[in-house]
């Protein structure tokens, strides 16, 4: 959780890096596994028959009730049980785009299906949010009452009073950007799920019409969040960020025209920031519109987005210590903004460093400074150098993702994990109570927060892990979200399309080249009837592309759950199932069962004849 935050205005200064004496080679796979999983260990609400994190429970089953809403679900920020609405919805939002960007990379990870479930329990709870076009609810439970107990999420006996913002209490920067992780998630449901798709982006046109019509900042109307997500840097920057979401999503030239209108006004050609996360947006829309502006989008723009490029250079130039004005970094080479919770700066960092990289790989150009020329390359590696920082090339060998590594810290500042799982000892931990037997212990936690990103190291590299030094040890979902793409990235590496077109829908504007086959029976599991069927093919760069539909159809009078499909011979990304720790498949979330008669589909894409599927076993209820 965060406290009030300054707006970096300060020019920081470049600290010598000190090489490390050893260097690791790095798991990405692993560490992608992991961070992915981290999000359900955050989930708030009734837990599905699928969650991995088992030493957790249901929790906050009554939220939104005194207030008349269901506000059940979503996610816990922090190391706290309060649900914050900004930070939740930057959460969202960054995971959005590193499938954007990197969905490839992560099919071959194994890892977009849970990806791709994490994205939309945050959006799930997002839509229930926002139950009409001018109200958004921003925060559910406060902190200073949260605070002042220690308790597992199962447990908790604090507030869970609900805040909301209206016409007559306006709040654009929370407005703001719950329209760009409705519209970034639009994106990434467009395919396999198109109803889901079209209610995100309509919740999204409603939104930022509620945050340009109606102007002011979030905490002037929910002041309970002041003290913990004050948004120092105001509105604008959501308003262009939601604009440019909401182009990307729609392809609407009135966002595109937005950005340019307002470009000045709003600070997008004005302000050149050496920080992009929660808070301060202004480096990812100055890295969206450079990539609109690099993809021949800028139409009458073009003047207006090149200013917004030049933002963007200036930040990655700062990054990498090749500008007039330099970030700061730690003698280990970390990217240092601030003690409290540090390492969110250097993973949203990476990732603007790394899709930039290859935005520039695809329009064939370098990247120009004012230290001089800098390659696609360099960036990557740089990119590359803060993740591999974090995963323990430091001058500790500290492993700051929990779980990842032999080095890692064992007293989180988190109250689910430092407290025994009521699955284990149901007996009720008390608000105080918490304190004095759980948060005072000295050993460590007895719950493994795997995947979890911690607050970091200071200035000069060094860590204390404490349970009480919540600045460096208290994790994050913003401090994971913009690393799935990046460790996508490094684990699969370029996939070789053009990073300037829509990648995270492939060829989609193409019309199939050849006849749609007839529906075929592959195979029959027992109860479960496999159909699969081609529904269209296309032809890029010389290589033939099909899309396959593959519906499991219960022939039983009972419903069925606990399935588990069998993949082989799969050769592309797959939509609509989840990858299970054995290899295989189950159904998702959000549909975990079959009913008597009724079918689930997913999809799949490659360039040969079709995957063997099967069912290999399912429960009959």
């Amino acid at each position: 959780m965060e406290v009030s935050m300054r707006l970096c205005s300060t020019l920081f200064l470049l600290i010598g890096v000190v090489p490390l004496a050893l260097a690791g080679v790095h798991d990405y796979r692993q560490a992608l596994t992991k961070s992915i999983l981290f999000f359900e260990a955050q989930r708030s609400g009734y837990l599905p028959g699928n969650q991995r994190v088992k030493w957790r429970g249901h929790s906050g089953l009554m939220d939104g009730k005194v207030n008349g809403v269901d506000l059940v679900g979503g996610y816990y920020d922090a190391g706290d049980n309060v649900k914050f609405g900004l930070p939740m919805a930057f959460t969202v939002t960054m995971m959005s785009w590193s499938i954007i960007e990197y969905g490839k990379q992560m099919a071959t990870s194994g890892e977009l299906g849970h990806a791709m479930d994490a994205i939309k329990w945050g959006t799930d709870y997002l839509l229930k949010a926002h139950p009409q076009p001018h109200v958004l609810y921003g925060e559910v439970g406060d902190g200073n009452t949260d605070h002042y107990c220690w308790q597992r999420p199962e447990d908790m006996t604090t507030s869970r009073n609900a805040y909301r913002i209206d016409q007559n209490n306006p709040g654009s920067d929370l407005a703001g950007e719950t329209a760009a992780a409705m519209a970034a998630a639009a994106i990434v449901f467009r395919r396999y799920n198109p109803a889901y798709s079209k209610k995100l982006l309509t919740h999204a046109y409603q939104l930022f019409d509620f945050a340009d019509k109606y102007r002011g900042k979030y905490d002037s109307s929910i002041t309970v969040a002041q003290k913990y997500y004050r948004s120092v840097s105001g509105y604008a920057d959501e308003l262009l960020w939601a604009a440019a979401w909401l182009f990307k999503a729609s392809g609407n030239q009135y966002y595109l025209n937005y950005l340019g209108r307002n470009g000045d006004a709003l600070g997008g050609t004005g302000w050149s920031m050496t920080e992009f996360g929660w808070d301060v947006k202004y480096a990812g829309v100055q890295t969206l519109v450079a990539k609109f502006l690099m993809g021949g989008k800028a139409r009458g723009n073009r003047a207006v987005f090149g200013k917004y490029q030049e933002k963007a250079e200036n930040f990655m130039c700062a990054c990498l210590g090749k500008s007039s004005r330099n970030v700061q970094k730690t003698p280990g080479g970390l990217i240092f903004r601030q003690r409290w919770n540090n390492l969110q700066f250097v993973t949203s960092a990476s990732f603007l460093l790394t899709v930039y990289s290859d935005y520039l790989t695809s329009a064939r150009r370098n990247l120009q400074c004012s230290s001089g020329t800098v390659t696609p390359p360099e960036l990557l590696a740089f990119a590359k150098s803060q993740v591999d920082y974090i995963l323990g090339d430091n001058p500790r060998a500290t492993s700051y993702m929990v779980g990842y590594g032999r080095r890692y810290p064992q007293q989180v500042h988190h109250r689910g994990s430092s407290i025994v799982s009521i699955k284990v000892n149901p007996t009720f931990v008390s608000c105080r109570g918490g304190y004095a037997t759980w948060y005072s212990r000295k050993g460590s936690d007895p719950n493994l927060l795997t995947g979890a990103i911690v607050g970091g190291p200071d200035a000069y590299d060094n860590f204390a892990d404490q349970r009480d030094n919540y600045q460096q040890t208290e994790p994050a979902t913003y401090n994971n979200a913009p690393l799935l793409g990046v460790l996508a990235r490094l684990h699969a590496g370029h996939a070789g399309y053009n990073q300037l077109l829509p990648v995270d829908i492939p060829l989609l504007n193409l019309k199939p080249t050849a006849a749609q086959p007839k529906p075929k029976v592959t195979s029959s599991s027992g109860l479960i009837a496999v159909t699969q069927k081609t529904t269209s093919s296309w032809i890029a760069k010389g290589k033939k592309y099909y899309r396959y539909s593959v519906t499991l159809t219960n022939k039983s009078n009972k419903t069925i759950k606990k399935v588990n499909v069998s993949v082989s011979k799969l050769y592309g990304p797959l939509w609509g199932l989840t990858k299970t720790a054995g290899g295989s498949y189950g159904l998702p979330t959000r549909a975990s069962s079959i009913p008597a008669g009724k079918s689930a589909e997913f999809v799949y894409i490659h360039t040969a004849s079709p995957a063997q599927v099967s069912v290999s076993s399912y429960t009959l209820t």
